[in-house]
């Protein structure tokens, strides 16, 4: 299927590894022009020349940290006109509830509240203009299934998660679509961690951890970061303009819920 990607202009938040760059990814194979970003700048020129690799359209590379006003200003400004934006942050860790302090808060909200949303504003006013608009927000599972050690995570992505949904309907006449993608147990850095701290916590091999993980699974296997990336390149597409305001749950089917 052709998704009409060719000669759109993307920009993929904190992109240079995992899910984000799996986006990143299936957006340039499909011929957008893709601009990526994190902190790292070994790592982010790894990134670049992967996606290159693979892409048919232009792929530009910005070292900012999105979680600074400075840093947001530094991507937007490479691509002020983008068609489409994939936001994605790191995640906050998990823990317990009497141990957060009031920094705790609002590193998570500065991450997974607010950096979104001021991406969303700077560059949803030409996305209107032009009546083409993709905007893809990568939150968590969390977000429909809390759990109180994922508290930080939950409460931030979930205010996005409320604010995306009420712009959803204002930004739906000119062809703009706003929707969440929600992952749980997808074989990135992030299950590594999540692996050493069960590691930790129960005197448990890596292997040991690593198969308790999977075992929670429905599917009984983790998420390819490539299929995350092809859901991604899909809600993009020219076919997705009327699915907006939605969340995506990308679990292996492990979500209990009815919605």
């Amino acid at each position: 299927m052709d998704l009409g990607l060719s000669g759109r202009k993307a920009i993929v938040c904190a992109s240079s590894r995992g899910l984000g760059k799996a986006c990143a990814l299936a957006l340039a194979r499909e011929g957008a022009d893709v601009t990526i970003n994190g902190r790292n700048e070994e790592t982010l020129a790894q990134a670049a020349a992967e996606i290159s690799r693979v892409a048919t359209g232009r792929v530009a590379a910005v070292a900012a940290d999105i979680n600074t006003g400075e840093g947001r200003a530094a991507l937007v400004a490479a691509c002020p006109d983008a068609d489409i934006l994939v936001n994605n942050n790191d995640g906050p860790p998990p823990g317990a509830f009497q141990q957060w302090e009031e920094s705790h808060w609002h590193a998570a909200l500065e991450a997974n509240l607010l950096a979104p949303v001021f991406m969303i504003k700077a560059l949803i006013e030409g996305m209107k203009e032009r009546r083409f608009g993709r905007i893809v927000n990568i939150t968590s599972a969390m977000v429909k299934a809390p759990r109180s050690a994922m508290g930080l995570s939950t409460t931030a992505r979930s205010g996005l998660t409320a604010i995306s949904k009420a712009l959803s309907v204002d930004v739906a006449p000119f062809n703009v679509t706003i929707n969440n993608m929600l992952p749980e147990r997808f074989d990135t850095d992030r299950q590594q961690q999540m692996a050493k701290l069960l590691m930790q916590f129960k005197k448990i091999t890596h292997e040991e951890a690593r198969a308790e993980i999977v075992a929670s699974i429905a599917a009984k296997r983790m998420g390819l970061p490539s299929e995350f990336g092809d859901a991604c390149a899909f809600l993009c597409s020219a076919q997705a303009g009327f699915i907006s305001g939605q969340n995506l749950q990308l679990d292996g089917g492990s979500y209990p819920g009815l919605i």
